[in-house]
């Protein structure tokens, strides 16, 4: 990490951990000289980024000043308090970062705005995502990567274009994403189905289904699992390799929360010595749901059919988008955001797990549940079959809480367990306590 951006995150903790109110006066540089292991001027630089963030502003011959002011995004003293959304917490969305960059983009790549771009996606945030997917422990060349309009943008072109392993089914996990199971539906997809719980699938079951000749792909989430929470160990990633291997079946790995992994949890990609997996990751999560920008990794077996298919469905992602992203990761500010929004969610994962612990011995002949993996803001809870879920909603709606089934995750929306989900991308701490109080005293 570059050291003004280090210093710039000490300095907003600083901020936000010491009482100040609005217009209050920073230490000056001499005094941060003294507290922090930096130059003078990466204070300065420092003091001058944030500043163009207006999260200080400056008064010549005077020093610099804090603005505090609120979120127009925080929750309101009586407001909703929402379970059921997974989209990033606005109040920690880079805006300011963003537009800058946006701003930039414009400048740069002004020419580039009135063309269209290739079908691979822009050549200079390739290779930025090249450098990026690294530290994912994702080793792969510019040819292999492609700029998404999302991730469903390419699950939606691996389902059409025809594989290698000349197979046509699709194998999900249930639960599993939303949109992608839409999808599957509204099109008419040959697919097969495989349960999956916090400790993971059934290794011989899935050997049956491969072993059918019929499955083109597999759709996982091996990391922090939406809605479930849950991840793969090393030894089952390995295991799914070992089959996919023996019976040529492709792996499609979704490693959406990738940037939130602060333990050393490699991808399915990592172990892959094959080619058989094929890598998403998004950006929604993160940064910006609007932004419509993933990363492909294809592999070279699959690159000149995926490339073509693209091409005809699109010709190229927003070049726009693209330009400001490739700005935006490359500048440090990404990095930045990242450990804000990580040390959010862990905080939140924290909350949320401590509460259903000390509450669980209340409720235990209602629920089970099963800690997911920190910093995941997904977790749910399997609730006795004699719980009426939406009779608990219509409950908890009148004390301003949101929760919702797991039904959607589910092909056909028929789900085997009586799962209720939460989420708490979007809810503070406090909340996070309140709410969970509340829902275990209606359970």
């Amino acid at each position: 990490m570059l050291k003004y951006v280090a210093l710039m995150q000490q300095l907003e903790q600083l901020i936000q951990t010491t009482p100040y109110k609005d217009g209050q006066r920073l230490p000056s540089i001499r005094q941060l000289t003294e507290l922090y292991p930096y130059t003078k001027n990466t204070i300065i630089r420092a003091l001058m980024e944030l500043e163009r963030r207006h999260v200080i502003y400056s008064v010549p011959k005077s020093g610099y000043y804090v603005v505090k002011s609120p979120s127009p995004f925080c929750n309101l003293p009586g407001s909703l308090i929402d379970f059921s959304a997974s989209s990033p917490d606005p109040s920690i969305f880079p805006y300011e970062d963003f537009r800058h960059c946006i701003n930039k983009a414009i400048d740069i790549y002004r020419e580039d705005l009135f063309t269209y771009g290739t079908s691979q996606g822009l050549p200079a945030l390739i290779e930025v995502m090249r450098k990026l997917l690294m530290e994912y422990q994702v080793f792969t060349n510019a040819r292999n990567i492609f700029v998404m309009s999302g991730v469903q943008q390419a699950l939606a072109l691996l389902s059409t274009l025809p594989f290698p392993n000349e197979k046509s089914f699709i194998l999900l996990e249930q639960p599993s994403y939303h949109l992608f199971i839409q999808y599957i539906e509204a099109s008419g997809l040959p697919y097969r189905t495989i349960q999956r719980t916090a400790a993971g699938i059934d290794m011989g079951q899935l050997e049956a289904l491969f072993s059918t000749g019929e499955i083109k792909f597999f759709y996982t989430m091996p990391r922090f699992h939406n809605p479930l929470g849950s991840s793969f160990t090393k030894a089952q990633k390995l295991d799914i390799l070992a089959l996919a291997h023996k019976y040529d079946v492709y792996i499609v790995e979704d490693d959406y929360l990738a940037d939130l992994d602060t333990g050393k949890n490699d991808p399915l990609y990592t172990y892959d010595e094959h080619e058989h997996v094929i890598y998403l990751k998004s950006y929604s999560k993160v940064i910006f749901p609007g932004l419509r920008i993933g990363t492909a990794v294809i592999p070279n077996a699959l690159i000149d059919a995926f490339q073509r298919y693209k091409l005809v469905h699109d010709i190229d992602s927003s070049m726009l988008s693209q330009g400001a992203l490739e700005i935006y990761l490359k500048s440090g500010m990404f990095e930045s955001h990242i450990g804000k929004i990580v040390g959010q969610y862990q905080e939140r994962s924290q909350v949320l797990h401590r509460e259903l612990r000390s509450c669980n011995s209340f409720v235990e002949d209602k629920i089970k549940y099963v800690a997911p993996s920190i910093p995941c803001i997904h977790s749910c809870l399997t609730l006795a079959p004699n719980v009426s879920i939406g009779e608990l909603r219509t409950r908890l709606k009148k004390h301003n809480i949101i929760i919702d089934m797991m039904d959607s995750h589910y092909i056909g929306r028929t789900q085997p367990e009586h799962y209720l989900k939460l989420n708490v991308s979007r809810v503070a701490s406090e909340d996070i306590k309140k709410g969970i109080k509340t829902i275990m005293k209606e359970l």
